[in-house]
């Protein structure tokens, strides 16, 4: 009888393995679920809509707790909350995650540049907020190479606002259709974003398309880039991945 208990034995154990190893990995995606709703979130860049700041292939971690918790917090929107709690509103120039308005879905990241009351406008590509002209001086040209490997120059400007916040801005099109704009007044709870790269940037100026961030949808701030890439190397091609690799924007603070 001595091989029909060690038979036995056996399984118990293997039995005992598989609730331990599950039980693991539950406390594991647990634990990962509330880090990504209450601390930090990884989100990748697919456009190119801030450059300089944020490249195509950036990959960075957006605090969920900067602003306080709102709905959006939540996967999937869950509606455990109504309006935000543990409220802290943005600064001036915070580069910050939002879900687009317009479907409540789609992830967004912008730069905050208006308040609730603020009165915006955009007059030969300078930003005004309530009748004062944003700070921005010339610097060296932005220089970028395509997809074909040609290299291209873009005015580039270094923008600071009154909080004393600075950072760069490219002007590509010096007639482009978001170059003049009307005045833009945010509404209460309401934000106004703007891309840095402000000649190719779908943002709130756009009033159809995005228009003004309810309060509700901010999701966190960009803190820290921790892995970007140029795209050159496919997901099948290992030789070629350690040239398609950014090393320098490795831990690089928005």
């Amino acid at each position: 009888m001595g091989w029909i208990k060690r038979i036995f034995s056996g399984r118990h154990t293997n039995g005992n393995a598989f609730w331990e190893t599950l039980r693991t990995v539950l406390y594991a995606m647990v634990i990962a679920v509330v880090v990504r709703t209450c601390a930090y979130e990884p989100f990748n860049i697919p456009s190119g809509s801030m450059i300089p700041t944020l490249l195509v292939g950036d990959y960075l971690f957006v605090s969920k707790f900067s602003y306080g918790y709102s709905r959006y917090s939540f996967p999937y929107g869950l509606g455990i909350l109504s309006g935000r709690i543990w409220r802290t509103p943005p600064e001036r120039g915070d580069v910050a995650v939002f879900k687009l308005p317009r479907d409540n879905k789609t992830d967004y990241i912008k730069r905050i540049v208006g308040f609730p009351g603020d009165k915006l406008q955009v007059l030969d590509g300078v930003l005004y907020i309530n009748g004062d002209m944003v700070d921005r001086v010339r610097l060296e040209d932005y220089v970028y190479r395509d997809r074909f490997g040609n290299h291209h120059k873009v005015k580039q400007y270094l923008e600071t606002m009154s909080n004393g916040r600075s950072y760069r801005v490219l002007d590509s099109d010096p007639v482009g259709s978001l170059d003049n704009t009307p005045i833009y007044v945010v509404p209460k709870g309401h934000y106004f974003a703007m891309g840095d790269n402000r000649d190719n940037s779908s943002d709130s100026r756009v009033l159809r398309q995005v228009g003004y961030i309810p309060e509700e949808n901010l999701v966190g701030r960009a803190e820290i880039l921790f892995f970007s890439t140029n795209g050159s190397a496919r997901l099948w091609q290992v030789w070629r991945w350690p040239f398609s690799i950014r090393y320098l924007r490795f831990g690089t603070l928005l």
